[in-house]
Order: structure tokens, then C-alpha cells, then sequence
């Protein structure tokens, strides 16, 4: 019999769940865009208004999440701008990882409040979940276990140089993030 191996996991599984955050201090999401190292924190992306993070516990390989910058928690507390903002970058983001990990579809979701799913209920995120045909097979059926073919790190690097060679856009440039980290 052969193992999979996925220790980052534990923090995840055996933590204990509390209250979601009303005012950002418990939000990875908040906590990652208040520090000044992307890699370590996964932030792949950051515009005027939103982000985008690699899913540190991924459903599948390339799972991001985009996030508004401000911590919100229903979608009525976006602003036009915010919106707009979070569904320009889905879109550059569908694209990026077609063009890199070339996945045939895609899921985009959002889960909105616990019940719903939301494992951070407090801070709107929504999930996308590239899909490739066949990508479901018996291990997750017959052993519960979901099989990633790449790490984290890697991932990240191919789609920052991706996003990288596209250009800059606006708040993606290193003086853009230290600028909002500052404020």
C-alpha cells in the first residue's frame, strides 16, 4: 500500500474552529496583505482593491482565491469599484492559468456565511478551481484523499512570471505594494 503524504495539512485540520472575524485580526487574508513578504504568504496579485492567493489547502492544483483588499463580508458592503475590480481580476486570473496550467474548465464560487461552507466567513473570497477532464478519479472515492501534482511554491512561481510577462497592472508593482502596506 502507498501513502500520500501531506503534513502542511495538520495546521489546518487541528486547528479549532471559533467565531468568524468581524473585524480582521483572525484573517489570513487581512494578516497576509498587512506583511510585506507575498511569497511566504501567497499573495499572487494585489490591485487597487482585491487580491489573489494561492488556496494553502487546495481542492485542486492552481485553487486561488480572490478576496477584496478590505475585509467585507456580505457582498452588499462592496463598492462598484470593488466589484468591478474583483471580476476584472477573475477574469485575468481564468485566463493566466489557462494559458499556464491549461485546465479545461473551471469552477468559480463563493460561500457566503458558515452554513454555506465559508471557512472564513468574515472576509468575501471567492474560489476558482481549475478543472481538467478526468480529473476525478477513485482516490478520493474509495480513500478520501485528493492527489496535487504541484507544490505551492511552484505554482506560484510560474503564474507570477506569467503575470509578470503580461505586464504590469495597476497595484501590482513592488513601490504599489509597499505603498498600501503603508498606509
Amino acid at each position: 500500500m502507498e501513502q500520500l503524504w501531506a503534513p502542511w495539512r495538520l495546521s489546518y485540520v487541528s486547528r479549532p474552529a471559533g467565531p468568524p472575524s468581524t473585524t480582521g485580526d483572525e484573517c489570513f487574508i487581512c494578516r497576509g496583505l498587512a506583511e510585506c513578504d507575498d511569497r511566504q504568504n501567497l499573495i499572487l496579485v494585489r490591485t487597487p482593491y482585491s487580491c489573489v492567493i494561492l488556496n494553502r489547502y487546495p481542492y485542486n492544483n492552481g485553487h486561488l482565491l480572490v478576496a477584496p483588499r478590505v475585509h467585507r463580508a456580505r457582498l452588499d458592503e462592496l463598492t462598484s469599484a470593488e466589484t468591478q475590480d474583483l471580476q476584472n481580476l477573475l477574469a485575468l486570473m481564468i485566463q493566466r492559468l489557462e494559458a499556464t496550467i491549461h485546465p479545461d474548465g473551471f469552477n468559480v464560487g463563493l460561500n457566503l456565511g458558515r452554513v454555506a461552507g465559508a471557512g472564513l466567513p468574515g472576509h468575501l473570497h471567492w474560489h476558482l478551481v481549475p478543472r481538467w477532464s478526468g480529473d476525478t478519479n477513485f482516490m478520493p472515492i474509495i480513500s478520501d484523499t485528493k492527489v496535487i501534482v504541484q507544490s505551492l511554491e511552484s505554482l506560484y512561481d510560474l503564474l507570477r512570471a506569467s503575470l509578470d510577462c503580461g505586464g504590469e497592472f495597476p497595484g501590482n508593482s513592488p513601490a504599489s505594494r509597499r505603498e498600501i502596506v503603508e498606509e
